[in-house]
Order: C-alpha cells, then structure tokens, then sequence
C-alpha cells in the first residue's frame, strides 16, 4: 500500500500538534503537504514561527515541504492541493479548538469541525487516499465520571459543542468508511502540552501568570484532575498511526457492537499519558521549577468543563506497540525552558 516515501498531507500543519508532527515526518524523509489557515483564535506569529522552525528542519534533511495558506472549509481550493498534490495519507488536525471558545463562537466550531472536516472526507473519497487519521479528543466523554476512560464506553453525552463536533467527526469518518471503505483512524488527545504550545491552554496560562505575577484562575476551586500528555509522545502515536491503516474488525458483533472498532475499517483510540494529576499539584510543578509561587484565584466549574480525564491506552498499544512515556516532571521541565527561550529571550 505505501512506497519508499510517502506524501502525507497534513492539516492545520502551522499548529501546535501539526508543526510537532510535520518536523518528526520531514526527518523520517517523508514529503509533506501542509495546509493551514493561520486564523487569529490566538497570535498568528506563533503559528508563522512554528513555520519557520519548520523549514529549519527541512534545510540538510531528506524531506521535502509544501505549504498552502487556505481553509479546510474552502472545498474548492482544498479539492486543488488534493489533485496537484496526489497524497497518500491524510492527517487532519486542522479544528477549531478550545471547550471555553465554542460558548462564544459556536458558528466557528460549526464551519471548521462539520463543514470543513466533511470537505476532508470528500477529498480523501474522490482521491483515494490509503489511510486517513484524525484528531478526535477526550472531551467527547463528556458527563462520564468512569475512570479511567475506555474507548469501548459510550460518548452520548457530550457537555459542550466542542466536544459534540469530535463525536460527530468520528461518526461522519466510520460513514465514510462504511460507504466507500476508506481506512480511517481518530486519535483522541488528552490534554497535550510541551514547547510551541497553544496559548490558551493551562500550561501557557499558568506559566505567563506566574511570570507577571498575576492570579491564576484555579476551575472548581483546584478539585480537577488532568492526564496531561506530552507533545512528543503524542506525535510518535499519530505517526506510527499513518503507516498503520485501519482495518475490519473481524470479530465485529453488530448485536453488541463495540464504539470503537467496526466491520468497516475505522478505529478508534485514546491516546494519553494514563497519569492524571491534580490541576493544584500541577501548578505547584511550574511553582517549583520557576521558583515562583502563584497567586490564584479559586473559581467554580465554568460550563462545559469536565471534572477530571485519565486514558486507558491498552488499545493502542496493542495496535501499534507505543504508549506515551514521559513523565510530568520531565515534560514540564522541557516546556518551561522552551517558554522562557521563546518568550523572554
């Protein structure tokens, strides 16, 4: 099914996860496609250096880099880059993220998560892409309190529109899989963090805080847990994902089907540190390797949020021998002194 090389189109390549993830590939000899929209949900120039960290890499390695300024909602140009491009696997990270965000703009999620996720799926069915992977999240579990979460318990309870846009993006890719047998895998991330990382997620908010000495917003008084998940570890799962289609299960029970596995080949896995930590013990690691106390202020749960996460990454593990590895302490510290490199240099 794959070459030597293979073309792997990546959305949302100017991201967090997605620049993370085209550096790895770009050093495994891989020609990637790149789309972004370089949108302004947070600094545009954090992304544009993301970019420029990017063609760091591709400079003395065997890989080879092309990148596209266009929106995943724009079917006609994404159509384009698929016909000039002629991938072979396709990575979609491109979403609009953030739980907080989608009560002030839920349209953004609506546009970016059903309509330009649904352009994805039409462009993987009318190019024949061999395999097609794709970020899903842990908020799709939603009002579920049975830790550790598994990928055979239900998602029918989302609590916000973010999260009910991933659920749906897992029912809109095992359709496509069904109908035209597209090989499609979703990864749900649990809580990712490390260098370039998004501005609007705790680790950032937390480090500038204390840094400016300005009071933490602390969710549910400090009473939540997180399985936060380092970005290298991430990024070593999805590309052992890309070369590993998903497939049939065949021992598929249609009387009692399992949610993530199907007769059509789609899979579906958690993908996380198994680790959780308290949101409080947390913030008292930036405290420790800053040398700085926070101030904080203790707020109550704001809606849809969830209480506490934690992965069960059995599945993964058997499906493509990894699981994530580092450890809080390591992660945290590799992060911070990226922040203060980038930052306050």
């Amino acid at each position: 099914m794959f070459s030597d090389r293979s073309t792997i189109l990546i959305t949302g390549a100017a991201g967090f996860i997605g620049s993370a993830l085209v550096r790895k590939l770009l050093k495994k000899g891989e020609k990637i496609i790149g789309i972004d929209n370089l949108n302004s949900y947070y600094d545009p120039n954090l992304k544009k250096d993301r970019l420029i960290e990017i063609e760091k890499e591709v400079v003395g390695c065997s890989g080879a880099w092309n990148f596209y300024e266009l929106s995943i909602e724009d079917d006609i140009s994404l159509s384009k880059v698929f016909k000039i491009e002629t991938p072979n696997i396709v990575v979609n990270l491109a979403a609009q993220a953030g739980v907080r965000y989608s009560l002030e703009n839920p349209s953004a999620y609506l546009k970016s998560n059903l309509l330009g996720f649904g352009n994805v799926l039409e462009a993987c069915r009318n190019n024949d892409i061999d395999h097609l992977v794709y970020a899903s999240s842990s908020s799709v579990y939603g009002g579920n309190h049975n830790l550790p979460f598994q990928e055979s318990q239900g998602v029918n309870h989302p609590v916000s529109l973010y999260a009910a846009t991933k659920k749906a993006n897992e029912l809109m890719a095992h359709t496509y899989s069904h109908l035209y047998q597209l090989p499609a895998t979703a990864l749900r991330f649990f809580t990712v963090y490390g260098p370039w990382g998004r501005p609007d997620m705790a680790p950032m908010l937390f480090t500038k805080s204390i840094l400016s000495g300005v009071p933490i917003r602390v969710n549910n008084y400090g009473r939540m847990q997180r399985d936060f998940t380092y970005i290298d570890d991430i990024v070593e799962g999805l590309s052992r994902c890309c070369y590993k289609p998903a497939t049939p299960n065949p021992s598929f029970d249609s009387l009692h089907p399992d949610p993530a596995t199907s007769s059509a080949p789609h899979r579906i896995f958690n993908i996380g540190n198994s680790q959780p930590i308290d949101l409080l013990s947390f913030i008292e690691l930036i405290e420790k390797t800053l040398g700085i106390k926070a101030k904080k202020d203790f707020q109550p749960l704001p809606p849809g949020d969830v209480i506490a996460t934690a992965a069960d990454t059995k599945a993964l593990e058997s499906w493509i021998g990894f699981r994530p590895m580092t450890t809080i302490e390591e992660g945290v510290k590799r992060f911070l002194d990226w922040y203060l490199d980038y930052y306050q240099a």
